[in-house]
């Protein structure tokens, strides 16, 4: 009788006992008495005896994922607003962690474990920051280059706000693209295509003017290069002009060096005389 008195007293002992995993931190709530509340002490891995008057919730100590997105019936996507007052659609996710030092902190504040948490006060931060910030921005801006300069100063605010009380954001980030209304999207397509045209034209368009300047100045090039030999040779021929009239045997000595010695065999009436004068020194 003794022994199963004591081996029932060892069974409820043993499911009084709760357990924390690995990878976790215990807090331990007491829910009457004057010591009511939220034991300060953290609960590393183990084994505990909680006992009727306390409960015991586990938070993990390693980083958290989680997405709020639409799939089927689960619809969990986070909207936001533009300046124009368009509403946007998003499927945002995050990953952060917990200082297990401040557990008890995080459960004081937020009174709900890690899963709770997630779902209702961390969405609740991201998505009223997305509102915030995309309040001044136009919808062309979020869907286009501004989307990731949005992201990132929803980051700054959410860790902001959670950092004091031992929450860890490490990102928050957009998955797939952004929806819009078909009619809006169909019209930001359109206008996103018209302008890489216009811009592509305008590319076209410089190109060819540089070609073009290219060549005025290849042409330019060879203009004055012409012109410079003209030059050259026209200030040549006015020196040799004036070195021959400056020395006008320099013209005999020319034709003598040039001629052979030979006079022409037949020599007729009026014909041409020999145009050096042999005579002449």
């Amino acid at each position: 009788m003794f022994k199963k008195v004591m081996l029932g007293i060892a069974t409820l002992a043993l499911a009084a006992c709760s357990k924390v995993p690995a990878g976790n931190v215990g807090v331990k709530v007491f829910l009457l008495g004057g010591d009511k509340g939220v034991d300060s002490q953290v609960l590393s891995p183990g084994r505990y005896w909680i006992g009727m008057n306390e409960e015991l919730y586990l938070f993990p100590t390693f980083t958290q994922n989680y997405v709020w997105s639409k799939e089927g019936d689960q619809n969990e996507e986070i909207s936001f607003q533009t300046s124009e007052g368009m509403t946007v659609y998003a499927d945002v996710g995050i990953s952060y962690s917990i200082v297990p030092d401040k557990v008890p902190l995080v459960f004081q504040k937020y009174r709900k474990g890690p899963e709770e948490i997630t779902d209702l006060y961390l969405r609740n931060m991201v998505r009223d920051s997305l509102n915030t910030k995309a309040s001044y921005l136009k919808v062309e801006d979020v869907y286009g280059s501004g989307k990731g300069g949005l992201m990132t100063s929803v980051i700054a605010e959410v860790r902001e706000q959670v950092a004091p009380l031992g929450i860890n954001v490490e990102k928050i980030y957009w998955i797939g693209e952004i929806r819009l209304p078909s009619e809006v999207k169909n019209a930001l397509n359109a206008k996103i295509t018209a302008t890489q045209k216009t811009q592509q034209r305008e590319n076209e368009v410089a190109q060819s003017k540089a070609e073009a300047d290219k060549a005025i100045e290849a042409a330019r090039g060879d203009a004055e290069s012409t012109l410079l030999r003209a030059r050259a040779e026209a200030e040549a021929i006015k020196i040799r002009g004036e070195a021959l009239r400056q020395n006008s045997s320099l013209v005999d000595l020319t034709l003598a060096e040039k001629w052979d010695g030979k006079l022409p065999v037949n020599m007729y009436g009026g014909g041409a005389v020999p145009f050096i004068d042999i005579n002449k020194k």
